[in-house]
């Protein structure tokens, strides 16, 4: 008998704060809730066009706004878990699901009755006296139709719907692909004297790999906690260059040197690129403009992609001859220690931590045993109450999606609940690479009912052992701090529309309060509450204090370089005014020349795998990073000023700006904290490149 059972997706949850009850959803649910969802959302769409009423903020744009909630709420679930917990038939259900929640989008943002009544509201706008947030929210929705083909003729809004329907398969299966050839790759070494360099941290975590698998010996992957460390410490350079290769040759198609991963999967992106760009360009002309990064750039702080390319070429020129000294300050301390030849890629990590090691006397593995995750989560958790007075409490009562999944109930100093907070932090086959913070729903309010965030923080940290807990390296702590950050600007969220709250702001706005977190790692003052040595106790030594702070802007120059080329090569897509021709592989590395620091490899190139620009939300974008960076470095001067625990400086931040969202444009909100604009120097004088 086939089970009657509702379908748990399509209805409000009955767990406390509406949090998902993922204990009962089962991937069955996914599709046919989608297809319901779409409906509703449909008669709610028809219920604004058909209105007799006379067009109004309230029966048409606030109508607009709030059409299509169990969607945002299925989409919410999904998609997050697309990318943490994810599988062939998770995937397939995405490929599926895709294309109809694209056509429907296009379906409302072309639907002529619909623009008709935007489009009245918006003439009127002078005579509504709306408030600010009421202001933006129109000033948004005339801008999202118009910017998706409203105002074209008929025969090009087919086709721009077509365009934006074949782009959501494209850049799905870009994200699918990398995470394919991610998990093709392993290194499995059976002999001890394979493991030379290795510390004892890395060794036990690749064993535990190796016997998670069923393996005898030591199991490396493509994941950042093993692939790192891998190359930082491992002597046998035959072997790092053969794990570097893999990592930078995944989703390059006919590449001789993975040959093994072609063996694993057929994810190959360099065609997909090709597509992808191809189609962006074409979305953006139809528009009228004459690149895809003339479009999206238009609705950033940025504005062109002449201003962005001055802004990188203005960091690169300091930068880059600070890159090349430190480069061949590493080549000579390699050469001077035994190594001949050219010091390729897959040396670099290697010889430049011995360097750091010897200069600093530090490293991952001295450090480790003061950042046990526990106790980092905690001082974080401890950082946002003596900041912004929140306090969590851990909720095992509340189903998640994963064992590894803990959940908080996150309340203000009042008692005030703000937020549900998940955290994901360790490695699997399922998840994909990186770090990000993401909710599975966003702070809405309606008819005077809030509903809070349901924020995630997903990463991919060093795993427990058997004998030992889970360990970061200071970088990874760096990375929680940078994510939190993100978490923050959700949780604080305020405001009464969707699209207006928490990280829904431009994206060379969302990285300040990310970034902005990152500075307390380097302080003493909160490094000496939580850096206590697993097994003794010990509270971090002032002299590893001292050299943390020391070594801060060790190879500044090669890191800031680095990032520098990730914006060089994203803005060499995005520029294109026509679907890029030839060898793509060529393509990055003819842009990439100029800057580069290390040799070249043939063949070998970062986009096919660049989730950020060609599957994630950063295409025309990847320069926010360092734009702000600017910001961030001018804004934390601010808490320097009036110490760096000073609630006042931390409310002063939040009410003016954290909370705040997109409700006012992003120049605003910086000035509004501030009191000017920022200072681009300050990064520079930070990173110690000022004088370069």
């Amino acid at each position: 008998m086939k089970e009657n059972r509702a379908n748990p997706l399509l209805a409000a949850s009955p767990l406390p704060f509406g949090a998902p009850a993922f204990d009962q959803i089962q991937k069955c649910d996914y599709l046919p809730a989608f297809r319901e969802a779409i409906n509703r959302a449909r008669v709610q769409i028809r219920a604004i066009t058909d209105n007799p009423e006379a067009p109004s903020f309230a029966n048409t744009i606030e109508a607009l706004e709030r059409s299509g909630e169990d969607l945002d709420r299925i989409s919410g679930i999904f998609f997050n878990l697309t990318e943490a917990c994810t599988d062939d038939e998770m995937d397939g259900i995405a490929e599926e699901v895709s294309p109809l929640l694209t056509q429907h989008n296009m379906s409302v943002l072309l639907d002529e009755k619909l623009f008709a009544r935007v489009k009245a509201v918006w003439q009127q706008r002078g005579d509504l006296q709306l408030d600010t947030e009421a202001a933006k929210l129109l000033e948004d929705t005339w801008k999202s139709f118009a910017r998706h083909g409203a105002n074209l003729p008929a025969d090009k809004k087919e086709r721009f719907a077509k365009l934006s329907e074949e782009l959501s398969l494209a850049t799905l299966k870009f994200g699918q692909n990398v995470l394919a050839a991610t998990n093709a790759f392993t290194l499995h070494l059976t002999e001890e004297a394979d493991l030379a360099g290795l510390p004892g941290f890395v060794r036990e975590m690749a064993a535990a790999e190796a016997a998670g698998r069923g393996e005898t010996g030591w199991t490396f992957t493509l994941n950042q906690p093993s692939y790192g460390p891998f190359l930082k410490f491992s002597e046998r350079g035959d072997l790092r260059e053969r794990i570097w290769r893999a990592y930078n040759s995944k989703c390059i198609g006919g590449a001789e040197s993975r040959l093994f991963l072609i063996l694993l999967s057929d994810g190959d992106n360099t065609e997909n690129i090709r597509r992808i760009v191809a189609l962006r360009t074409e979305k953006a002309q139809l528009l009228g403009y004459p690149t895809y990064a003339d479009y999206a750039l238009e609705e950033r702080m940025a504005k062109s992609p002449g201003k962005v390319n001055a802004f990188i070429d203005e960091l690169l020129a300091p930068s880059l001859p600070a890159a090349r000294r430190e480069v061949a300050q590493v080549t000579e301390y390699a050469h001077a220690h035994g190594f001949e030849g050219a010091l390729m890629p897959w040396d670099f990590s290697f010889w430049s931590e011995k360097l750091q090691k010897e200069r600093y006397s530090l490293d991952d593995e001295l450090l480790k045993p003061y950042f046990r995750l526990d106790a980092v989560q905690a001082a974080v958790f401890d950082l946002a109450g003596r900041l912004y007075g929140l306090g969590f409490t851990e909720r095992k009562d509340l189903p998640v999606y994963h064992p590894d999944v803990r959940v908080f109930e996150v309340r203000s100093a009042s008692g005030r609940f703000m937020a549900l907070l998940y955290l994901d932090y360790f490695p699997r086959s399922s998840k994909r690479g990186g770090a990000w913070m993401t909710s599975f729903r966003e702070l809405s309010c309606r008819d005077g009912v809030e509903q809070r965030p349901l924020v995630s923080i997903v990463t991919n940290f060093t795993k427990p052992t058997a004998d030992t807990p889970s360990l970061l390296t200071f970088n990874e702590v760096t990375t929680l701090l940078h994510e939190f950050g993100h978490g923050l600007h959700g949780m604080l969220a305020e405001g009464r529309y969707q699209s207006l709250t928490g990280t829904n702001v431009v994206r060379d706005f969302v990285e300040l309060p990310s970034q902005l977190m990152e500075n307390w790692a380097y302080e003493p003052e909160f490094l000496r509450t939580f850096a206590r040595h697993w097994q003794s106790g010990e509270v971090i030594p002032q002299e590893y204090i001292d050299r943390i702070v020391a070594a801060r802007n060790f190879l500044a120059g090669y890191a800031q370089v680095r990032q520098l080329q990730f914006g060089i090569t994203d803005m060499a897509w995005h520029t294109l005014s026509a679907a890029p021709e030839g060898d793509i592989v060529a393509f990055e590395q003819e842009r990439l020349r100029p800057s580069a620091v290390l040799p070249q490899v043939p063949g070998i190139v970062f986009s096919p795998s660049f989730n950020h620009i060609f599957s994630g939300g950063y295409a025309a974008g990847y320069y926010s990073y360092k734009w702000a960076e600017v910001l961030e470095a001018d804004a934390f001067a601010y808490f320097k000023e009036r110490g760096i625990f000073s609630r006042e400086a931390a409310e002063h931040f939040r009410k003016t700006l954290l909370s705040r969202g997109g409700s006012v444009d992003a120049d605003v909100l910086y000035r509004d904290f501030r009191g000017r604009d920022p200072q681009p120097e300050a990064l520079l004088e930070k990173l110690g490149l000022s004088s370069c």
